[in-house]
């Protein structure tokens, strides 16, 4: 149970009093650290290690958190033992090249004996004022608690009688009915054949329906003949790659840490394979959560399954970070509130992380709950394998130790390279500490920058090598995830949510709005991610299910009942049927979470089988459909659009690639317009395999996606925008993929040089739009062509040929660590267009008629 449950709110407001009262220094030596202490801090330190200055060193001198917590080399107070604390070894070292401050005059020896007593008597600050209000019950919350529908227990929902019974082929049937009825209006007819196989092989896969498998569903007139393509389409393993790539949708999944300094994610693609495989596998819902925000934290039977477990945790790591922070405190902090957004909007449909400066406006969830998640984060490490520095360059934001290391077998690394590479890096390094930050090295040389500087350039690029040589990570056996922290603690609540104010210290917990009974506490001895991700998806939690099951339900019928997927609070939508709902939730958790039993369940129903046909009386009384009196039509994604192409023109690899493109880059900073993004795309632009394996680096969105509205990768997305905007249509008039796949489409068609052209029209529709043409529209296919090919003959087109792009400086390697982010030229890279050119007139004319196909609103819509 939630221990936060055992504690009233009078008195956890009355812990907080008592607690703030206690933090308040002897108002003695706080006035002694005012008057004396922080105009030495101020004259001689902020300049170079303060909020509004830089903190040399990771160091912040005018925050006590930051003398505490210290910078790269640890705490710099020591409260209570001057003899320990670093700040006093620095301002009195010898050495004037390691004495502080570094520039200026030392500080006097009656200003050290200030610092010394100031730390003896245990480093008073001003105390942080804590607002009176924290931690007070509010009558509201408890209102909500028990009056709004997402935070009440399931229900047992039965489902209702129907006039017209014979209808409905199961509960979810008798459901929407109902309502149907209830308003006077009936369901639209079954749609046909055609129509529902398109419909169900996209939903269920992502692809179209090849024309042998629309000849086998036409021929079979068996009760059971859909069934049968439903579970062929479950059991293949493209349902994995549809539906895995919703979940990477909410998984906000991305190859790059996104703005600031956009540093790669070289493993991540071993994330995007363990969704699709677990989908695949059908992993219960429940047990899919639990591997993702606890996964180091399970048994595991032997090292592929281990393996499996610290990929799965590459959710919480693979979010949008700000490398480019000054500040550890504030990259921590920051990193645990995306974790925290992340988690509680995908499984609870919950805006949890609004209570990070204040308790939330709507919801009941106080900031006491947030720091209550926040503790459980602060005490997990976050394996990325990145660090925070302001204005870094090179390797300078890579921590190979900081990646998740998995199991397996790499050949051992050449001995005579790593002794002659350590010995260069030892070498190397000396020869820039010893002239770091001195006035030689500060000195301007004759390009202008610091003399100090191809000695810093020579270190990295020496050390880069020999981690390539040496680190597992970098050879491939690393992922991004998350693993317990060195100790397991409770987090301060921070006042206003800024990282450095602590206010009293929350125990580790979960939220109280919902009530889940049986929730075992946080292991003390732990992060309490285990515990969480318990509570998370217990069968007596009832949002975990209802937020599952809704998203499905979206996938197949286009709008949730709760149409705000990603949002079941006080603001979001309210069910359109609650019971269909509650009822569904019940059901998922009684099949053991499987999503394929879902899946399999809604799209047998009737409501899931009728026709997009729509009536004025119909569309007058529910305009939005609301009461599903039709099955909404709806475009297809990005995805699907590029797969459907390649698939039409027979060019779609369905193998898995090794790997992504990404895995070659380094974690070094891309340029937005430079040559590691120029090649990103260059490899997504040449691929043929499906979209979901293309490579999705936060800011260098494939070609073949951009158009149709693609995920966005920073946040946590149940739903996709869908637009429609002119670039849309120039994009398939003008685009090369299109051009290219419609000529490989036409060259597929002219194959077979013995065929009429009126077969080839007929196979031209059945692969694009997935039925056969109407005489008329034969007729009219053929005409086309003849014309368009006589005019080409005519008026033939100039051969165009790719121009070469100008010949400019020699591109940085990648890795280079020369390249400082601050000084990088972000000119644009020249950009080459492939030229798309049928090769005779023939060809050119179905080459227009293909087309023409794809750019169709058929070939873009699903009915």
């Amino acid at each position: 149970m939630n221990r936060f449950r055992l504690i009233p709110f009078a008195l956890l407001a009355l812990a907080f009093s008592a607690a703030a009262r206690a933090a308040d220094p002897d108002a003695a030596k706080v006035e002694f650290f005012e008057k004396k202490v922080r105009p030495i801090l101020a004259g001689h330190c902020y300049g170079c290690h303060s909020a509004d200055t830089k903190p040399a060193g990771g160091l912040r001198v005018d925050d006590r958190n930051g003398l505490l917590s210290g910078g790269n080399t640890g705490p710099s107070v020591v409260p209570g033992a001057p003899e320990k604390s670093l700040l006093i070894t620095r301002v009195t070292a010898k050495n004037e090249k390691r004495r502080m401050p570094s520039e200026g005059e030392a500080l006097s020896e009656e200003q050290v004996g200030v610092l010394r007593q100031w730390i003896k008597d245990g480093a008073a600050w001003p105390a942080v004022r804590v607002p009176a209000s924290l931690g007070q019950a509010k009558p509201e919350y408890e209102k909500l608690k028990k009056e709004h529908w997402a935070f009440r227990p399931l229900a047992e929902p039965t489902a209702p009688a129907v006039k017209d019974a014979a209808w409905a082929r199961g509960a979810v049937d008798r459901f929407i009915l109902a309502a149907l009825e209830a308003k006077g209006l009936k369901p639209v007819g079954d749609a046909d054949k055609v129509a529902l196989l398109r419909r169900v092989t996209f939903d269920l896969t992502g692809l179209p329906p090849a024309p042998a498998e629309i000849d086998t569903f036409l021929k079979d007139e068996s009760p059971t003949a859909f069934e049968k393509v439903v579970d062929r389409l479950l059991a293949s393993p493209q349902f994995g790659e549809r539906w895995g790539r919703h979940w990477l949708d909410v998984a906000r999944y991305g190859e790059s840490t996104g703005p600031s300094r956009n540093i790669p994610y070289p493993h991540a693609w071993r994330y995007r394979d363990y969704v699709i495989d677990a989908v695949n596998a059908d992993v219960p819902f429940d047990r899919f959560v639990r591997e993702q925000v606890a996964g180091d934290l399970l048994p595991a039977k032997d090292d592929a399954e281990r393996n499996r477990l610290l990929t799965a945790t590459g959710f919480l790591a693979l979010g949008v970070k700000d490398v480019n922070q000054r500040f550890k405190v504030r990259f921590v902090m920051d990193n645990v509130d995306e974790q925290i957004d992340a988690v509680t909007r995908s499984v609870l449909g919950l805006t949890v992380s609004c209570a990070r400066c204040h308790d939330h406006k709507f919801d009941p969830v106080p900031m006491v709950d947030y720091y209550a998640l926040a503790g459980i984060f602060t005490s997990t490490e976050n394996a990325a394998g990145l660090r925070n520095q302001m204005g870094g360059a090179g390797l300078a934001y890579y921590v190979p130790a900081n990646l998740v290391r998995l199991t397996g077998d790499l050949p051992p690394a050449d001995p005579e390279k790593v002794a002659k590479l350590t010995a260069e890096v030892a070498e190397a390094k000396k020869a820039w500490d010893a002239i770091r930050g001195t006035p030689e090295g500060l000195k301007p040389a004759p390009n202008g920058q610091p003399t100090q500087r191809p000695y810093r350039l020579k270190y990295e690029a020496l050390q880069g090598e020999l981690n390539a040589l040496t680190d597992p990570a970098a050879r491939g056996l690393a992922a991004h995830g998350a693993r317990d922290g060195a100790t397991a603690a409770d987090t301060e609540l921070r006042v206003r949510g800024e990282a450095e104010k602590l206010g009293p210290v929350v125990p580790r917990g979960f939220l109280t709005a919902l009530e889940v009974p049986g929730a075992a506490k946080v292991n003390p001895k732990q992060s309490g991610r285990l515990e969480l991700a318990q509570w998370l998806t217990s069968s007596g939690n009832p949002l975990a299910p209802r937020v599952a099951v809704n998203r499905v339900w979206q996938h197949l019928f286009g709008t949730g009942l709760v149409n705000t997927v990603d949002n079941f609070g006080v603001t979001g939508a309210a069910p359109s049927h609650p019971e269909l709902l509650d009822h569904l939730a019940r059901q998922f958790i009684a099949d053991g979470w499987s999503t394929k039993k879902l899946v399999r369940h809604l799209v047998l129903s009737r409501t899931y089988r009728l026709s997009s046909d729509a009536t004025a009386a119909h569309r007058a009384a529910d305009p939005d459909n609301r009461l599903l009196w039709r099955h909404a039509p709806r475009r297809l994604s990005a995805e699907e659009l590029r797969d459907a192409a390649l698939a039409a023109a027979g060019a779609l690899d369905p193998k898995r690639p090794d790997g992504s493109p990404a895995t070659a880059l380094r974690m070094v900073e891309m340029r937005d317009n430079g040559p590691e993004s120029n090649a990103i795309h260059e490899k997504a632009d040449a691929a043929t395999y499906r979209s979901v394996y293309l490579p999705l680096l936060r800011g260098v969105t494939p070609h073949a996606l951009e158009a149709f509205d693609p995920v966005d990768q920073t946040l946590v997305s149940g739903t996709r925008d869908t637009t429609t905007v002119p670039a849309q249509a120039l994009f398939l008039l003008n685009s090369p993929f299109v051009r290219k796949q419609a000529l490989v489409f036409a060259e597929r068609l002219l194959k077979d040089r013995d065929a009429a052209d009126a077969d080839r029209v007929r196979a031209a529709y059945r692969l694009s739009v997935g039925r056969e043409p109407t005489d008329a529209e034969i007729d009219r296919a053929r005409a086309f062509v003849g014309a368009y090919e006589s005019e080409y003959r005519k008026n033939p087109p100039k051969v165009v040929k790719a121009a070469a792009p100008k010949k400019g400086p020699e591109a940085k390697k990648v890795d280079d660590p020369a390249q400082d982010p601050d000084q990088i030229d972000q000119t644009s890279e020249t950009v080459t267009e492939d030229v798309v050119q049928a090769k005779d007139p023939r060809t050119a004319a179905w080459m227009a008629f293909t087309q023409a196909l794809l750019a169709s609103a058929e070939f873009r819509y699903v009915k």
